[in-house]
């Protein structure tokens, strides 16, 4: 089985914006540069075939590059928070590449979140991280905006459980957009 997700790249000059939110807070474990990304679709466990099948599907989707920019932050887990994140502010030709990666997870008869679309880039998960602190990470990053940024691949990334739980997201296939 494969535990994979389809997902945007976050550029060197864009993960160094992100890279001071990472401030000293109980509970939070604040996610390398290098894992950072913005999720358009996570498939979950699919097997061998369901796989190969899933990434020569996603060659076929036809999206233009698009502009993103960063635009605040925010958590998941209203009470008890439970990951933050840097917000993507949303615009059409995100939530379409979006909806055609969610498009393949039906067509493959993928369990998929009910949950809808959010474009966020996970900065830190939370383990009991008390929701005052939050509060308080989350009105001093507010502020947090960039300059758009242009993307124009995709990846269908695998995720590893590595040492001490630690994920490892692994490109495991490349798609080119525009």
């Amino acid at each position: 089985m494969h535990r994979l997700f389809a997902a945007l790249p976050v550029p060197d000059e864009l993960a160094d914006r992100l890279e001071p939110l990472s401030v000293d807070m109980y509970g939070a474990r604040w996610r390398r540069r290098d894992h950072y990304h913005v999720t358009l679709c996570f498939y979950g466990a699919v097997n061998g075939e369901v796989a190969n099948e899933l990434a020569d599907a996603l060659d076929a989707i036809q999206n233009p590059s698009i502009a993103l920019e960063l635009s605040g932050v925010g958590w998941f887990g209203r009470r008890e928070p439970r990951a933050l994140y840097a917000r993507v502010a949303a615009n059409e030709a995100l939530s379409e590449l979006a909806e055609a990666c969610r498009k393949l997870a039906r067509q493959f008869k993928l369990k998929l979140s009910q949950d809808p679309f959010l474009p966020h880039i996970t900065v830190a998960y939370c383990n009991q991280t008390p929701l005052e602190a939050v509060r308080t990470w989350s009105e001093d990053f507010q502020i947090l905006h960039s300059d758009p940024y242009l993307v124009d691949t995709f990846h269908l990334y695998e995720s590893f459980t590595g040492h001490r739980r630690q994920s490892l997201y692994v490109a495991q296939a490349d798609y080119r957009l525009g």
